[in-house]
């Protein structure tokens, strides 16, 4: 709809600019009841749903209301100029709408409307969001002495497709961590596709590393410039002592997120408490990352061991760096204690043996075992991985430098096959690895 809006838009601006240079004149009355009718139309499409009215549209429709009132003043006013019209002025004027359309429609573009993917279990999916408040950490992103507050967003099977169903019936537990700059609902097609097999999927909203993240009380949390600083200046290549540094902060944060929202939930799922909490089986926990936050899920099981399985999504183990010596980064020297299955795209696979802070992912590739699993998902790359091809595969085409083989859609729907299967045998102890191409 962005693009045939913007199409429709060039040729009534060139139309209207070769109106008047034929006649030699601004034709600012013709000019008004355009951009009236155009303000108009854009109403009623949206009242009547050919437009579904989001965040896409909020630059249009301000352009053109603005552009209306103007032109609502410009017909009252009789004295407006009718006189000659120099053809550079009426060139400027129709490349200067055209820019303010374009800018205006970028939203639109870069973000147009998608289906969801469909879910393929027996079970309806409902939602919830819920935030946390910790009170043993204050927030390091304010000046402030605030708790930090840590939002989760649930999604969990509601119904049953199939009769006799018990409903005493708990499910798994799988905790997802987004990535650097990622958001709660990264990868909610994942969220959805294992909710419907069987499965309370919590996605925490990390404040502060999150783009953005939103409380159940409606308050929203934009990401910390200086987080945003430090993401853009690591480099493990220049300077290892460095990295390290912010490695040890990220995994210090995003950790004690999980830990504490884990916490959390089994407090008031022991305890009785109604709503998700009631659904959930408080002894078999995965923990899902991507990025960034799947080298804060590989490091759970270091920490607690109550973790039943770990799926990384192109993520390094860095929080099994313990120094650094002779300008190469030091590994924990311990067998990783809990299944994980390590999911890359093409961005990665051809680098795991030349990034240094991958070398333990690349161990793995060398000593394979039995319950820690690589798999190369060809065909995309870093942010296919998540939902945003979905959202804007336009802008992940530009970020990746290509796009997916064969289409965005499959890769994710493949992804998310992969983290089912994996689930399924190590949470549930169903099913084999080999049916979606796992080893």
């Amino acid at each position: 709809m962005g693009r045939l809006i913007l199409l429709v838009a060039f040729v009534v601006e060139l139309a209207l600019a070769a109106f008047c240079l034929t006649t030699r004149s601004p034709q600012e009355k013709a000019r008004s009841v355009i951009r009236i009718l155009g303000f108009a139309a854009f109403v009623i499409l949206t009242l009547t749903s050919v437009i579904q009215w989001s965040f896409r549209w909020f630059g249009l429709a301000a352009l053109l209301f603005l552009w209306s009132v103007r032109s609502l003043g410009t017909l009252g006013n009789a004295k407006a100029p009718t006189g000659g019209d120099r053809a550079g002025s009426t060139v400027f004027r129709a490349i200067t709408a055209v820019l303010l359309l374009f800018g205006a429609l970028t939203p639109a573009l870069v973000f147009p409307p998608h289906e969801s993917l469909a879910t393929t279990g027996p079970y309806s999916v409902a939602s919830v969001t819920v935030t946390y408040t910790d009170p043993q950490r204050i927030e390091q992103f304010t000046d402030g002495r605030e708790n930090r507050r840590v939002n989760a967003h649930f999604w969990f099977p509601q119904n049953r497709d199939k009769p006799n169903r018990d409903k005493d019936e708990t499910y798994p537990l799988v905790v997802f961590s987004h990535g650097g700059l990622g958001t709660e609902t990264s990868n909610e097609s994942l969220y959805r596709e294992l909710a419907s097999h069987g499965y309370v999927v919590c996605s925490i909203g990390h404040p502060y590393h999150a783009f953005w993240t939103k409380g159940e009380d409606g308050r929203t949390i934009f990401v910390s410039m200086d987080y945003f600083r430090e993401i853009q200046s690591e480099d493990a290549k220049r300077d290892k002592e460095q990295s390290l540094r912010f490695y040890r902060k990220w995994m210090e944060t995003r950790t004690g997120d999980i830990n504490f929202v884990i916490d959390m939930i089994l407090e008031r799922a022991i305890s009785g408490a109604d709503g998700v909490y009631r659904l959930i089986t408080i002894d078999t926990i995965g923990v899902i990352g991507h990025s960034l936050g799947g080298a804060a899920a590989l490091a759970i099981p270091r920490q607690r061991d109550d973790i039943t399985a770990v799926i990384a999504l192109e993520s390094p183990f860095l929080y099994d760096i313990v120094s650094v010596e002779d300008d190469e980064f030091v590994w924990r020297d311990e067998v990783y204690p809990v299944p994980v299955l390590n999911i890359y795209s093409d961005s990665a696979w051809s680098h795991l043996s030349e990034w240094a802070q991958y070398a333990e992912n690349f161990a793995l590739l060398s000593t394979p075992s039995g319950t820690a699993h690589s798999l190369h998902l060809p065909g995309a790359g870093h942010f296919s991985l998540t939902d945003l091809p979905l959202a804007s595969p336009l802008l992940v085409r530009l970020l990746e430098g290509r796009a997916a083989t064969p289409g965005y859609a499959e890769y994710v729907q493949a992804v998310n096959s992969a983290c089912l299967d994996f689930l399924e045998r190590y949470l549930k102890g169903q099913g084999r690895l080999t049916s979606r191409g796992l080893p």
